[in-house]
């Protein structure tokens, strides 16, 4: 096995040691001269799961692939479109739905081996290799416990509701600008997820990550996770904060940004969008997070 679950009890937690995955390709660094998500390179990573085109069988809309470097039993790759270059927002609204699709599809297809957790990172600074726009999905042996936060009541003035989901920003936020997306339906896990709330999802991540990129630049770093467990939630993380000795030590973070002017910030764009009244009154606010 490439990878150890190592508790530290002393400490509370866990850690992976998966030293493999150290040599895996990264496009950004020039380690990975042909994208192996591309259409093309199906037959180098052979497939666990697709959603097939509309007009051909033998073509694809989305592809999971298991992980060539894992560090959990259970390790995949969900690869959002052919397109090589569109991220959640630039992605057709019908499109970024399948993706959401396959996570669930992919959810309950593992749900019974342990705590699926799925993940995005998108962008250098947040952890991506290859810039293919993908997800990952982990299933995380059910002795180890995922230390995770949770709200279980929601500020109602830090709330922007759509008609499925609440879009949250917690008063105790970790990181500038991050945001939480809660269903209205609560205790259900992510695989429980209907199409109506699906659609909903993919027009608020649109609409999130259109006005963040106007905010903080096109193709700004991000992370996104979907909580494993019951009452489900989706974090979404802008990745231009870079943590320092303190936070690294201490696991106390320190947040340069008011989460209020956040949420006040997305329910003035968010039903009414105007790229170009964000563009001209918010560039003037725009600073790198440290």
């Amino acid at each position: 096995m490439d990878f150890k679950f190592i508790e530290d009890i002393q400490a509370g937690r866990w850690i992976i040691a998966a030293p493999k995955r150290s040599k895996r390709p990264n496009a950004l660094k020039g380690t990975e001269p042909v994208c192996p998500f591309c259409v093309g390179q199906e037959g180098s990573n052979p497939e666990v799961y697709r959603i097939p085109s509309d007009s051909k069988e033998t073509e694809w809309k989305v592809r999971v692939i298991k992980n060539k470097y894992p560090f959990a039993p259970l390790h995949e790759i969900i690869v959002h479109s052919p397109d090589h270059h569109k991220s959640f927002d630039e992605l057709p609204l019908d499109q970024s739905q399948l993706v959401l699709k396959a996570f669930r599809q992919r959810f309950n297809d593992h749900k019974d081996k342990g705590s699926v957790y799925i993940f995005t990172n998108s962008g250098e600074e947040a952890g991506e290799s290859l810039p293919h726009p993908h997800s990952q999905l982990v299933v995380i042996p059910s002795h180890v416990k995922l230390s995770l936060p949770h709200h279980k009541e929601l500020d109602p003035g830090r709330v922007k509701e759509t008609s499925e989901f609440s879009i949250f920003c917690p008063y105790e936020s970790q990181w500038p600008d991050e945001v939480w997306l809660y269903p209205k339906v609560r205790d259900k896990f992510f695989g429980e997820i209907t199409d109506d709330q699906i659609r909903d999802l993919s027009k608020a991540l649109y609409r999130l990550l259109g006005i963040f990129d106007l905010r903080h630049g096109h193709e700004f770093p991000y992370n996104l996770y979907i909580y494993p467990y019951s009452d489900w939630y989706l974090r979404l993380v802008p990745r231009y904060k870079i943590i320092g000795g303190f936070e690294v030590g201490t696991n106390v973070f320190v947040n340069t940004q008011d989460s209020q002017e956040t949420i006040d910030f997305i329910k003035e764009h968010f039903d009414t969008p105007d790229e170009e009244k964000i563009r001209s009154t918010h560039r003037a606010k725009y600073h790198r997070f440290s």
